[in-house]
């Protein structure tokens, strides 16, 4: 079967270099196809002669033409070392003769080793059975040895770091064999966790409504008191230490007032201390209206 690379740049060489008419090219196609089936006994079927398929067949033809040509050629050459081959075993046998070594002379012995030289040369690929020949080609297979246990001794080198690498992978898929099998039965675990923490999660999300739902209704409550967030937690603490001052200031006077209730009743003395200790009691809770307007005023 012809090589398509060699009919492709066949192809491009004919047409670059126009391979004559098409009428020519036609007839060498017919003339080589007819050639060709001939030889085997075979009619050349009908087909349409389309300009692709000449040049195709062209090409090929061309091709086979001179693949045929160069076979030729090897062929003859092959039957004339043949042919000095036979004449050279013909002058080697009538010497052997001569000197009395002819093959139906020798022992079975003498032949079996001559013949297992001869398979020895052909194996190690010699033409002759010179020493010098034979010392050349094991030279050559002891330097292909060579090679090959340097190649081996690489090949070993990386088996056994594969080896290694292989071993680490057993290694590691153990490890994480024995991990995988103590994660599922962590999983059971955590499962059991995970439903416990679900349900308090329900729990708490009830809880949370609940306490946004208590906020809003303290919010309503401090509204509807006029809470403001003026009135912290220090306010108040300031307010209720001042208070108490002001009633260790007008407990005094409350006591006083106590003890007019025990004076003989002179209305006129009455009227008067009573009058005075009004006056002291208003100046009093002025006092303390004062205080506490301040200290509103101080924390806004």
């Amino acid at each position: 079967m012809a090589d398509p690379s060699l009919i492709e740049t066949t192809s491009k060489s004919s047409s670059a270099g126009g391979g004559g008419s098409d009428a020519s090219r036609i007839g060498d196609v017919k003339q080589w196809l007819t050639q060709e089936f001939s030889q085997a006994g075979k009619e050349v079927p009908d087909f349409e002669y389309t300009p692709r398929s000449v040049a195709y067949l062209h090409n090929l033809a061309t091709l086979s033409q001179a693949q045929t040509q160069a076979s030729k050629i090897l062929a003859s050459d092959f039957r004339l070392k043949a042919s000095e081959y036979r004449a050279q075993a013909a002058r080697i046998r009538e010497i052997l003769e001569s000197v009395g070594l002819a093959q139906e002379g020798l022992g079975s012995n003498v032949v079996s080793s001559a013949q297992v030289l001869a398979n020895v040369a052909n194996l190690l690929n010699i033409r002759d059975t010179e020493l010098s020949s034979f010392l050349v080609a094991m030279g050559d297979i002891s330097l292909r040895k060579t090679g090959v246990e340097e190649k081996r001794a690489k090949a070993q080198k990386e088996s056994n770091v594969l080896l290694d690498y292989t071993r680490k992978a057993i290694s590691r898929l153990t490890y994480l064999k024995r991990t995988l099998a103590q994660l599922e039965d962590d999983a059971g675990q955590c499962e059991e966790h995970v439903e416990h923490w679900k349900n308090n999660l329900a729990l708490m999300l009830g809880k949370e409504k609940q306490y946004n739902q208590e906020t809003v209704r303290f919010k309503d409550t401090l509204n509807r008191v006029g809470y403001t967030p003026e009135i912290s937690h220090g306010v108040l603490v300031e307010l209720a230490e001042r208070r108490k001052e002001l009633e260790k200031k007008t407990k005094p006077v409350l006591d006083t007032l106590r003890s007019y209730q025990d004076l003989p009743p002179d209305k006129a003395l009455a009227a008067l201390a009573i009058e005075d200790k009004k006056r002291q009691y208003a100046a009093a809770e002025k006092y303390l209206e004062d205080v506490l307007h301040s200290a509103l005023a101080t924390s806004e």
